[in-house]
């Protein structure tokens, strides 16, 4: 059964004056909020603490930004009353895993965000994104403080950045959820024909709900990081009743339910060699590809998970302590000397340009060490 395209379904719910004042007063705090919290929190964790402990760095800067990432799930969940079911394996807490994952919207990765929460794991989630997304006016800046991996995709260009951001995630005592879409872009019908051409003219298997998989990437993040992995996690992802995109979450609009699929495969089941992985990921596509066919005709993924549901009152103490921090950062900058202005200014030019040159400060001892 083919995913009908989005633009012929009906919406779930439909888009009043009411929900478009509420998404954008949403969106105005979500993107104030991240400024604060990047400006403030975000500069001492990644800057100043980076100095002296990457290990250190990484803990605080989890901490304050697994805070605000929260509130997504909080407006998907609580707000929007967008139901998300979990099915097949558990995923236990603050593991260091790769996810691989279909896409198929714009918005898949931020559903992953209600399962990291519920993991304990949603400050050290980090996304191989391309790297028009660190563009994003501040949103680009918190991606470059959580470390997402920007690529061009196109490995000549790509190959060399990506492994050198993985050799930083190798320390055992840092949790690690990395998260990779094999597809390489979102999913659309035109592409879907595309492939389907391309897969019927070279061989490859015809998938009728995915795009088929690369697997350069994914074969660079197990050979760099195979040794300090405890799982590789194949998440599926299917929507009801309409693929959402960016606005339809921020107006609550869509979807009525996400459902996501969790198959655990240990470091032994996959193969080392890189046209065994190739091969290996093609049948783990084709698999998701029958697993997303029998969702769209059943409605449901096999093997229902026991995943609890947000707690309310938890999800509101977040929102006030990240409000109460925000109003603090607010009233510091506008209200209070002018030092705190300057500080704010030099902030930003120093995320501006840490986003766009994509660099991070390495420890004084490491200087140190090299010298002697």
């Amino acid at each position: 059964m083919e995913v009908p395209s989005a633009k012929h379904e009906t919406r779930h719910r439909r888009l009043t004056p009411l929900r478009v004042l509420r998404g954008l007063i949403c969106l105005l705090v979500l993107l104030l909020t991240a400024f604060m919290m990047i400006v403030y929190c975000g500069f001492f964790s990644t800057v100043v603490l980076r100095l002296f402990s990457v290990h250190y760095s990484r803990k605080v800067t989890a901490f304050f930004f697994s805070s605000w990432l929260a509130l997504w799930p909080f407006l998907f969940e609580k707000i929007n009353k967008t139901k998300v079911i979990f099915s097949g394996d558990d995923v236990p807490a603050r593991e260091r895993v790769l996810l691989i994952c279909n896409h198929r919207t714009e918005v898949d990765w931020m559903y992953l965000w209600d399962l990291a929460l519920r993991k304990d794991s949603l400050g050290y989630i980090k996304y191989i994104l391309k790297s028009s997304l660190m563009k994003l006016p501040v949103f680009g800046w918190s991606f470059q403080i959580l470390e997402f991996i920007p690529v061009e995709r196109k490995w000549e260009v790509d190959e060399a950045k990506m492994r050198q951001m993985l050799s930083k995630f190798k320390d055992p005592r840092d949790p690690l959820w990395l998260v990779l879409f094999p597809e390489g872009t979102d999913f659309t019908e035109q592409k879907c024909l595309r492939n389907k051409k391309y897969a019927a003219e070279n061989g490859l298997p015809i998938l009728k709900n995915l795009l088929l998989p690369k697997s350069k990437g994914f074969n660079a993040c197990l050979e760099d990081l195979r040794s300090t992995l405890d799982a590789v996690y194949d998440v599926t992802i299917g929507y009801k009743h309409r693929c959402p995109s960016f606005l339809d979450n921020v107006f609550g609009v869509d979807p009525s339910e996400v459902h996501i699929h969790i198959r655990c495969v240990t470091l032994d089941d996959i193969p080392l060699s890189e046209r065994e992985v190739t091969s290996w990921l093609m049948d783990t596509f084709q698999r998701k590809d029958q697993l997303l066919s029998n969702f769209n005709s059943e409605g449901y993924f096999p093997l229902h998970g026991a995943e609890l549901n947000l707690s309310t009152v938890k999800c509101l103490i977040n929102v006030m302590l990240v409000l109460v921090l925000t109003g603090a950062f607010t009233f510091l900058t506008f209200f209070s000397s002018i030092w705190f202005k300057i500080f704010v200014s030099l902030s930003c030019s120093y995320m501006v340009s840490a986003t766009y040159l994509n660099i991070r400060p390495e420890p004084i001892f490491n200087f140190v060490k090299t010298s002697l």
